[in-house]
């Protein structure tokens, strides 16, 4: 990877891609971080630019939109999205929409949130969805591809979501429990998130790679 560079991100407003977005914006290789945004997102850090878009257009706006690194961090719910139909209009089309920008703008890398679970054959509605966003990225032509499968993801959301304020109490009693290979079920805070996803934004390793909540954490651990 060539520094400076710039990087594109959609998901900035929701609770790792914030913490992603101030990370990336005080990184001196970053020079600018292009945040598309449906709509204004307020006050935001140093050297970055709000685009305001409708993500149905973002394949007509390429060169507003060019960067050498493009991160999604877009995911809602059923109940939020208030269908499985308009679930997978943001979790799945979205994200490849963004994907295949970043193919035609040739950026090097492209970074996104899935999920643990994510399996194109699975029987669960929201795994099968997420694993059929893996299944196409890996037919994009970018030279790195980096997926980030998060267990229960620990921080204070704008919007609740059901069952997850007890579980994230319960899970600094449960994750000491899971060790070995359930290590990868442990939760982990949306802050180690963006941090390893910041530290991989600046490592190129070409390839698709897939991390699980306990290899987050670790690449997030590094001084």
């Amino acid at each position: 990877m060539i520094y400076p560079t710039d990087v594109c991100m959609v998901g900035a407003t929701g609770l790792v891609g914030h913490e992603l977005l101030l990370i990336l914006a005080h990184l001196e290789q970053v020079t600018k971080v292009k945040a598309i945004s449906r709509s204004p997102m307020g006050k935001i850090p140093p050297h970055t630019e709000n685009i305001i878009l409708n993500f149905d257009k973002l394949k007509d706006h390429p060169d507003a939109l060019k960067a050498q690194i493009f991160i999604c961090c877009l995911g809602t719910t059923i109940k939020k999205a208030g269908s499985q139909e308009a679930f997978r209009k943001v979790d799945y089309k979205y994200v490849l929409e963004f994907a295949k920008l970043a193919e035609q703008v040739k950026a090097q890398k492209f970074i996104v949130i899935s999920a643990m679970g994510a399996d194109a054959n699975s029987s669960v509605f929201y795994n099968r969805v997420k694993g059929e966003m893996e299944k196409s990225l890996r037919e994009l032509k970018i030279p790195q591809i980096e997926i980030f499968r998060p267990s229960l993801i620990l921080g204070e959301r704008k919007e609740q979501r059901s069952g997850e304020g007890v579980a994230q109490k319960l899970s600094s009693y449960i994750n000491p429990l899971l060790v070995g290979p359930l290590r990868k079920y442990r939760a982990i805070k949306a802050t180690d998130i963006a941090k390893a996803m910041a530290i991989a934004a600046l490592n190129f390793q070409p390839g698709f790679h897939i991390y699980q909540s306990d290899q987050i954490q670790h690449i997030a651990d590094q001084k």
